[in-house]
């Protein structure tokens, strides 16, 4: 004879679903409550130059283990400066295993968020929407790798509301984790690259900033160097492009129906 099923406490479902969300946003308001995402921008790695090439020289393993988790919790708790990080792995790991170290954390930061997200929104937003987000629902899944590509080819949004948003569509996790790694590529590894190249430009903007501050006091001074310098509109032109490609498919299946 089998043993009876204990029936769940009223509401033990519910706890359960809402518990990692919780923990998420407690953990969010602590990281912004200490300042920690602070750390995370070109100024911290022009600051701490030295003291990151010089742990990463001794403890190249170790360090990049490291690096990935940083880089992958920054991601699930939606914390701003993944550009920064993916410059810092491309000038302390070189541009080709920072930037495939860029492209798996940032691929499972966005699966956690991903995961969280569905099993906690996604089944209570099915059940409330009606049929015309469940229309939409089945015709973004249709095409879910196409049009997730392209988001991720082309940062219109935040990379976190995307997460957000394909977990409420209903996408499979394959999916969405195929179509996250494949389409942050070209931008995660034209960082990590330019991170490579910056070693010089970095160390004079460390000495600048330590002389003003032996000169002035840190109070008073300020690295020049910034992620929007970094940016150019080549660059954008390029995965806008490059996002184009990524609904030909779309298109193609369009067409076909209204043929």
């Amino acid at each position: 004879m089998s043993d009876p099923v204990t029936p769940q406490p009223p509401g033990s479902n519910r706890l359960r679903r809402w518990l990692a969300p919780v923990v998420i946003v407690a953990l969010m308001a602590a990281g912004y409550g200490l300042g920690l995402h602070r750390y995370l921008s070109l100024d911290s790695l022009v600051i701490h130059r030295e003291e990151l090439r010089t742990f990463t020289s001794v403890h190249t393993a170790g360090a990049l283990l490291i690096f990935i988790l940083i880089y992958a919790a920054a991601v699930a708790l939606s914390f701003p400066g993944a550009t920064a990080l993916t410059v810092a792995g491309g000038l302390l790991f070189g541009w080709l295993e920072g930037g495939l170290a860029a492209v798996v954390a940032a691929t499972l930061g966005g699966m956690a968020i991903f995961l969280i997200a569905q099993s906690s929104f996604g089944e209570a937003l099915s059940r409330r929407g009606g049929e015309r987000l469940q229309k939409l629902r089945r015709g973004f899944t249709r095409d879910a790798f196409s049009y997730l590509l392209f988001l991720r080819l082309v940062p219109l949004f935040p990379f976190w509301l995307v997460n957000l948003a394909s977990a409420l569509t209903g996408m499979r996790l394959g999916t969405f984790a195929a179509a996250t790694a494949i389409g942050i590529v070209p931008g995660t590894f034209a960082f990590a690259f330019l991170g490579q190249g910056l070693d010089s430009v970095i160390s004079a903007e460390a000495k600048t900033y330590g002389d003003c501050v032996l000169a002035q006091g840190p109070e008073n001074c300020h690295v020049g160097l910034s992620v929007q310098s970094l940016v150019t509109t080549e660059m954008l032109v390029a995965f806008a492009a490059l996002g184009l490609v990524a609904l030909i498919p779309v298109g193609l299946k369009t067409w076909k129906g209204n043929e």
